[in-house]
């Protein structure tokens, strides 16, 4: 489905001309989350270190309100409304619209169990087999493109029928085939190549509210 509002991705490239390369696999990024969400699925993201970082940062910002209101729908508050009790009015209030998004990184417990009781590269593929249904995106960031347990979970992704998105280095690497939409950025240190992820993945969540809530 085509964008409505470019305004976000254009903005990142005028700011970052070195992007300009990414920015047709930044707007197929976009239009796979929102027809994602539409179809009510929901998003995974996984990475390392800074990666992990930068994937509950992408989390935070879809699940809730980034820069535009996001009140809940009308009928979700009247829901909440006909509750017991003084809680109900301010959740139906304060309550926000978002995207369905988890990060892998963010369950400590599981992930040491499966490291612990299994191989400890298949963290993310045991998650995203578990977590994952035909239709939801798993977006994967690996600044070298082969980090093992990124590259098993998208593996398990792409075997199981879902989207997949793959934020990288400019270097060939494992992670390439196993994406259906490859933003690699023009870097190879994996500091640099960090310090275009963020922009990158800001210009992504923006549109997405954009196109998903501009008009709530």
């Amino acid at each position: 489905m085509p964008l409505k509002n470019f305004n976000h991705i254009d903005l990142l490239v005028e700011r970052y001309p070195a992007l300009a390369s990414n920015y047709q696999e930044i707007v197929r990024a976009v239009e796979t989350i929102v027809h994602t969400h539409k179809e009510g699925g929901k998003v995974l993201v996984c990475g390392n270190g800074g990666s992990a970082a930068d994937a509950e940062h992408i989390v935070g910002e879809l699940a809730k309100a980034f820069v535009l209101p996001r009140r809940i729908p009308a009928d979700d508050s009247l829901k909440l409304q006909t509750m017991p009790g003084p809680l109900s009015a301010h959740l139906a209030e304060h309550l926000q619209s978002g995207v369905r998004a988890i990060a892998l990184s963010g369950s400590s417990p599981l992930a040491t169990a499966i490291a612990n009781d299994g191989d400890p590269s298949l963290v993310y593929a045991q998650m995203t087999y578990v977590y994952g249904q035909p239709g939801d995106v798993l977006i994967g960031i690996s600044t070298s493109g082969n980090s093992k347990n990124v590259v098993a979970a998208l593996t398990v992704a792409r075997a199981f029928n879902l989207r997949t998105i793959g934020l990288t280095g400019e270097k060939t690497a494992a992670m390439d085939p196993l994406c259906d939409v490859k933003i690699k950025v023009p870097a190879t240190e994996t500091f640099k190549v960090q310090e275009f992820h963020l922009p990158i993945y800001h210009a992504i969540c923006l549109t997405v509210e954009s196109e998903l809530f501009g008009d709530a």
